[in-house]
């Protein structure tokens, strides 16, 4: 294969194996034709001005760039309208970035106001991005309404944004990728420690419609969120991030949502970890989500929490030692359209609750699911027709609570030793409680 020296403005027509050395650009090098192999294992190219792009792609098939190492710039990599790209073994680090302790961040920003990343991807199908390091910069890997992507092993560490970003990126597949302490902080009036912890960063977001999409295997520690699917624009437009598979990855350690995922449908989360967060789950105004197999550990507020959730289905999970394992609630809200005006047709089922302030907690017009609105704030429309059956809920401060509640099932549960009540009722009407077997074998 050909070598090349590294060059401003390089025009690659060919596969070519760059020089090696270190290399100073003022502008970046540019891909001219389809099938061609960069290979930059024995290069370093380092661009010190933040608006230089270091390897542009555009409108090729079936290009790859192995093994490169980019220091600053822009982007390190960007790729318009490209199929079979393969990006493999790189090491980027030093785009872009807002400046630390700074700004809120915004996570609808479009592709032609990016952020600064590595890699960003747009419009791209079947691309590959495998075994980078892609660390220490603001956002590792930006991918915009792109199709099919494989993005495996890579290592997206230490970013003060986005670990790995979806903007209307379907079908692809996330798998075994490391995106932990991708976390930063927004002072606010009040001193130095005033502020928000987090500021919208995480180890994957997922916005404008991002659906079908598998992770697998996944780390996001640490974060300002672990996962954060958001279904709903600021104009007020759904646009879910749906039928999504979340399996075997761990959210755990986040100031905030190990996984947060609102205005969504279909979701499955199987098999991860969302322990010692705020929240493991927080999913408000999203539907028919299968929660399953789960651990939720030392959570402040609760393992699962959601605002006016319709028909999900939450079975054999852990939770313990959390402030709520599962927390339920109503909250009127004039964008929730009629499909979720209240919080209805859970199935509870098989779960483990030990030592958590509450078990399951289920209530009418409440504030993040703790705090009763004022009457003015209130909605007529109750949670209505859960079905909790054979949890073990054991060691409590209380078992389960309902407020305000109608329709309910509750069946065959062990209740057994938590502490100020096993069931507690209040303002609830026509609900079905039997066969839940109390201290000692009775029967309540």
């Amino acid at each position: 294969m050909k070598t090349v020296r590294p060059a401003d403005g390089l025009v690659v027509q060919e596969s070519v194996s760059l020089e090696a050395g270190v290399w100073t650009l003022s502008e970046g090098i540019r891909f001219g034709a389809p099938r061609v192999r960069l290979d930059g294992s024995q290069a370093t190219l380092v661009c010190a001005d933040e608006n230089v792009v270091a390897l542009s792609v555009d409108d090729a098939e079936g290009c790859s760039i192995e093994g490169v190492r980019i220091l600053g710039g822009k982007h390190g990599v960007r790729a318009r309208r490209c199929k079979d790209l393969i990006i493999r073994k790189c090491d980027i680090s030093g785009t872009a970035e807002e400046r630390a302790n700074t700004i809120f961040l915004d996570i609808w920003r479009r592709a032609e106001e990016a952020y600064g990343s590595a890699v960003l991807l747009i419009e791209c199908e079947g691309a590959e991005v495998e075994g980078n390091l892609l660390q220490h910069q603001q956002n590792g890997i930006l991918s915009y309404h792109c199709r099919d992507l494989r993005v495996l092993s890579n290592q997206c560490n230490y970013n003060s944004g986005f670990g790995i970003h979806l903007y209307g990126t379907c079908d692809s597949l996330f798998e075994a990728n490391s995106c932990d302490y991708c976390c930063r902080f927004e002072p606010r009036e009040g001193g130095l420690h005033f502020g928000h912890m987090g500021a919208d960063a995480a180890g994957f977001l997922a916005v404008h419609g991002s659906s079908r999409n598998r992770f697998i295997r996944n780390t996001a520690r640490l974060g300002g969120d672990g996962f954060f699917l958001a279904g709903m624009t600021p104009d007020g437009d759904h646009l879910g991030c749906d039928d999504n598979l979340f399996e075997e990855n761990d959210g755990s350690l986040s100031p905030n949502v190990a996984f947060e995922a609102t205005f969504c449908r279909g979701n499955v989360f199987r098999r991860n970890f969302a322990d010692r967060c705020n929240f493991g789950f927080w999913c408000g105004f999203s539907s028919d989500f299968l929660i399953e197999e789960n651990r939720m550990v030392h959570n402040r507020q609760a393992g699962i929490a959601v605002e006016n959730g319709v028909n999900f289905i939450v079975r054999q999970n852990t939770f313990q030692a959390c402030g709520h394992g599962v927390l339920l609630w109503t909250k009127p809200w004039r964008g929730a359209g009629q499909a979720n005006a209240t919080a209805a047709g859970w199935l509870i089922e098989a779960n483990r609750f030990l030592r958590n302030g509450v078990g399951i907690r289920i209530a009418a017009n409440q504030d993040h699911g703790i705090r009763p609105l004022q009457a003015e704030e209130s909605s007529s429309i109750a949670p209505h027709s859960h079905r909790i059956l054979r949890n073990d809920i054991q060691d409590n401060r209380i078992g389960i609570e309902l407020v305000g509640t109608k329709h309910n099932f509750v069946r065959e549960n062990i209740l057994n030793a938590n502490v100020e009540a096993n069931l507690r009722i209040s303002d609830a009407d026509e609900n079905d409680i039997a066969n839940n077997l109390g201290a000692r074998g009775a029967y309540l």
